[in-house]
């Protein structure tokens, strides 16, 4: 039984998984416009149900093999169809026939083993064709092209691709972009590309540079940029035809190419025959070399031509440190304008060489090696007399001063970018250029600034630092970039009397207001999103009331501005946030609430010590107590005869008197004191009221002591309470002296009432009326 469930279960699941593989291989979305997204879906065939809505189709990165005529016969408008990275290896003769209105074609990176011209032939609005990455070895038996009077781009070819026809690019009169794959090229027939009247850009991939001549005497009067990849000029010899007329490259580009000492020699011959060559690039290229270049003869180089930008990126030099001075080439970069030589390992220009670059303007040596101690050779008097800008980002510097110092022989240098050095701290004072405008110290650890930094700038970038204030004068500064400190406030526009924009994004800034943004008089642009604003009341205020200023100057609202606190809105867009009164005035609420009760307990403080509140408690805490006992019935044990209630101060006359008087007659009278009969240990309360119960009459001894006695003023409430709660009459008050009722406090109401409403036995000064008093006492006990 359990092996039939566990195969249910199985077959269940194998359903389950297929079903939600077809679902998933039908499934494609589509926008409004027309654009359907299928790529990723593992599509075996071009989905179904395609209508003529559809103007982009992405199908790439799917598994479809094979494109049936029918496939796309309902897709009249369609636009764009990506079909790169599939399986696709059969491509009947008429699948694209109805795709006149077909501007983009990829079919790259699939397994085609063959081209048919029947394919394009009515792709007339064609723009963007890329065929590369298959695995055809020619380019069709006849004419592909011939029916594509717009194509701009085309990508060709693959390591299959062995020769190249003249018949392969007929029709072809204009391309923005070509590229050609051909890695294992071994013959080119002579013409193939003279067809093609304009290229702006050919980008031919070819490992032996030997027919590499052949393609540029073709393209000589109708190429502009051409760029060699992956090639290996080892045994490059650019030999050309005399009668070869002078090509109108414009830009050479090389990359991952690799060199020698002797292909070099043999660039410098291509850059003299390229007389409007303008601009030489060096993309990830190696030279096996060391810069021997004396044997090349630099004085056949008669046309030095009008090249004016070398851009090299991550050059390798096998042999590193025999390296030459380049001292053999220095005449031909006299009129070099631009140069770019980034992660390539520059520690030193030589001063021989930066003296001979007397054109040059734009120097980028960034991502390299040089400091201070190169910096002194480098930028020695004379180098570099036409330079503007200069940029030695991220190399090894560490001395702001000294950098600024050894830059005073650049009298024509106004833009500075020393980024991603380790200056950490800045001096007091420096000398720089006096045309310095720009100076770029972001990424420098710099935690503080002084006015080291020149007066002269209109453009300061400082972010990506660890400053906390900034509080230079800087009278010409136009722009300042701050993102990335630790800034609380915005900078006080007073010291910037010029500044246009601003970036302060990414700091400590809680809030700014209107006063701070019209102080920046000629500011026309901030970005001071990223910051940790508090949404107070006040600042939600400005933002709402001032959305036209705020849409006007910020250029990164409202989406870059989120609220850090309160923490109930913390993430949220600062103008989407309302808070309510008790939100927004919490601390001065609670403040006030808080300051109430203590004001509260305050007076009930004092009114209980006036009206002895306490007392009244601890009284009525007694009075609950005692109303919890049960109430004692007529025929209760009574072991006194009376309970005398009397203050410390009238001990004497209770003690050698009524005692004396009232124990020694015959028969005796038992009475009940506190000193001697009260039971150690038990609570005193309890022994009132216990002493009270057992005891027939209680005696008052009024005086002047017992109003200020604290358990005097117990022992008569709870006698009140058998008074009233058991409606007799136990209560006996002896006056020891007078006292006056106004004298008697606000809290013994109860002895004002007992006085009021029950006769009292007053002691005698006169010893012949005291006889008379003790008779009265002992008849009010026994009644």
């Amino acid at each position: 039984m359990r092996h039939a469930m566990w195969t249910v279960w199985v077959l269940w699941t194998i359903i389950g998984l297929s079903e939600e593989g077809a679902l998933k291989q039908t499934s494609m979305s589509c926008d409004p416009v027309g654009a359907c997204d299928g790529h990723s879906r593992s599509l075996g065939t071009i989905p179904s149900g395609l209508t003529e809505a559809v103007k982009q189709l992405d199908l790439s990165f799917n598994k479809i093999s094979h494109i049936r005529e029918t496939d796309l016969q309902t897709c009249v408008n369609l636009e764009a169809l990506l079909l790169q990275s599939n399986q696709i290896s059969v491509i009947e003769p008429n699948s694209f026939q109805s795709l006149k209105n077909l501007k983009r074609l990829d079919l790259s990176n699939n397994i085609l083993s063959h081209l048919l011209s029947s394919w394009f032939n009515s792709l007339s609005s064609l723009q963007v064709l890329h065929l590369q990455g298959n695995l055809y070895p020619q380019l069709g038996q006849s004419p592909l092209f011939l029916h594509l009077p717009n194509l701009r781009v085309l990508k060709v070819g693959n390591n299959n691709i062995l020769e190249l026809q003249k018949q392969d690019f007929e029709g072809l009169s204009m391309l923005e972009d070509f590229e050609i794959e051909a890695n294992y090229l071994q013959k080119y027939e002579p013409g193939s590309l003279k067809s093609i009247h304009n290229i702006s850009h050919l980008a031919v991939s070819i490992k032996e540079p030997i027919l590499l001549p052949d393609i540029m005497v073709d393209l000589a009067r109708s190429l502009q940029c051409l760029e060699l990849r992956n090639t290996d000029l080892a045994n490059f010899d650019f030999s050309l035809p005399s009668d070869a007329s002078s090509p109108l490259i414009e830009k050479i580009i090389f990359r991952k190419v690799q060199f020698t000492d002797k292909s070099f020699a043999e660039v410098l011959k291509m850059y003299s025959f390229a007389s409007e060559l303008l601009e030489v690039v060096f993309e990830d290229c190696e030279l096996n070399g060391i810069g021997n270049w004396e044997d090349v003869s630099l004085s056949k180089i008669e046309n030095q031509g009008k090249m004016e930008t070398i851009t090299i990126h991550r050059l390798r030099i096998k042999d590193f440190f025999s390296f030459y001075d380049l001292s053999s080439v220095y005449s031909l970069l006299g009129g070099i304008k631009k140069i770019t030589l980034t992660s390539s390992k520059v520690f030193l220009v030589p001063c021989e060489l930066s003296r001979n670059l007397r054109s040059l303007e734009y120097f980028d040596l960034s991502d390299g090696l040089m400091s201070e101690n190169s910096l002194e050779n480098s930028a020695c008097e004379g180098a570099w007399p036409s330079l503007h800008t200069l940029n030695f980002s991220q190399n090894k510097f560490k001395s702001l001063e000294k950098v600024g110092e050894l830059l005073l022989t650049v009298k024509t240098l106004t833009h500075l970018d020393i980024s991603k050095n380790s200056f950490d701290s800045m001096p007091d004072s420096c000398q720089w250029p006096k045309k310095l405008k720009y100076l770029n110290i972001s990424s420098t650890k710099t935690y503080t600034v002084t006015p080291c930094i020149p007066q002269s700038l209109e453009i300061l970038d400082i972010s990506n630092n660890q400053l906390s204030d900034f509080h230079l004068h800087l009278p010409h500064l136009k722009e300042l970039y701050l993102s990335r400190n630790k800034l609380k406030t915005l900078p006080d526009a007073a010291n910037f009397p010029n500044l246009v924009a601003m970036n302060i994004s990414e700091n400590t800034v809680h809030s700014f207001s209107k006063a701070q943004l019209e102080s920046f008089q000629t500011m026309g642009s901030l970005a001071a999103g990223g910051n940790n604003f508090i949404c107070s009341c006040e600042f939600l205020s400005f933002v709402h009331n001032e959305q036209a200023l705020l849409a006007n100057i910020l250029t990164d609202w409202p989406e870059n501005y989120l609220c850090d606190s309160p923490f109930q809105v913390r993430g949220k867009r600062v103008q989407e946030i309302h808070l309510s009164f008790s939100e927004c005035y919490r601390g001065p609420l609670v403040a006030a609430i808080c300051s109430f009760l203590f004001l509260l307990a305050l007076l009930t403080g004092v009114l209980c010590y006036r009206f002895h509140g306490i007392w009244y408690m601890k009284m009525m805490w007694a009075w609950l107590q005692a109303k919890r006992k049960p109430r004692k019935n007529i025929d209760r044990e009574i072991c006194y005869d009376a309970f005398v209630s009397y203050s410390e101060g009238d001990s004497n006359w209770v003690e050698n008197f009524m005692v004396q008087e009232l124990e020694n007659f015959d028969p005796p009278f038992r009475l009940c004191l506190h000193k001697r009969d009260f039971v150690p240990g038990k609570w005193i309360i309890d022994n009132i009221i216990d002493s009270i119960d057992k005891s027939h009459k209680t005696l008052f001894v009024l005086s002047e002591s017992f109003v200020k006695s604290e358990w005097c003023k117990y022992e008569l409430d709870f006698s009140h309470f058998r008074l009233f709660d058991e409606n007799n009459d136990a209560a006996i008050l002896i006056l020891l002296e007078p006292i006056e009722k106004k004298a008697i406090p606000q809290r013994f109401c109860k002895l004002r009432k007992i006085m009021n409403t029950k006769t009292y036995l007053e002691w005698p000064r006169d010893e012949a009326q005291q006889e008379l008093f003790w008779v009265s006492l002992r008849a009010a006990i026994k009644s």
